[in-house]
């Protein structure tokens, strides 16, 4: 799976703020610096976390952000979907396939990302942290295998 620039700037931002697990709010500058990110290219990123739930944005000299949620309860799926919209796609009405391979091949995809977003969805800040993160690559694995099968037939 590819992952944009954004997608991994917004997860590495919220690592850092899940790892301190501070109620004090952390101000983008420092999130940049730590992270070796541009600033103002975090900050847009930070806006879209706020709109989407997950951070929460303190104004003024001791502001920043922070988490809203404690970092079991924040998935990867919803870090990703917040910068990059839902996972998946729709397919061109005819693509150049006839009906048959069409459909098939929506199918697949359907199923590569049905389980895609199940694993994602799976994985919380909170385990990266603590290392665990690592216990569901096997199933990530299986899933891919499983696609190239279902797409090869």
């Amino acid at each position: 799976m590819k992952l944009s620039r954004t997608v991994l700037y917004a997860l590495q931002a919220t690592l850092q703020l899940a790892e301190t697990n501070a109620k004090e709010p952390t101000p983008c500058s420092k999130l940049a610096a730590n992270g070796s990110m541009p600033e103002r290219f975090l900050l847009q990123i930070l806006r879209s976390l706020v709109t989407h739930g997950i951070l929460q944005s303190t104004r003024g000299v001791e502001g920043g952000y922070t988490l809203i949620k404690p970092p079991e309860d924040v998935s990867l799926l919803e870090i990703i979907e917040a910068i990059d919209g839902p996972i998946g796609g729709q397919f061109p009405a005819n693509g150049g396939l006839d009906e048959r391979s069409l459909e098939r091949l929506t199918s697949a995809l359907d199923d590569v990302t049905s389980s895609a977003r199940q694993k994602l969805h799976a994985v919380k800040l909170s385990q990266i942290i603590e290392g665990r993160a690592s216990d569901t690559a096997p199933h990530l694995s299986q899933a891919a295998r499983s696609a190239e099968t279902e797409l090869a037939s």
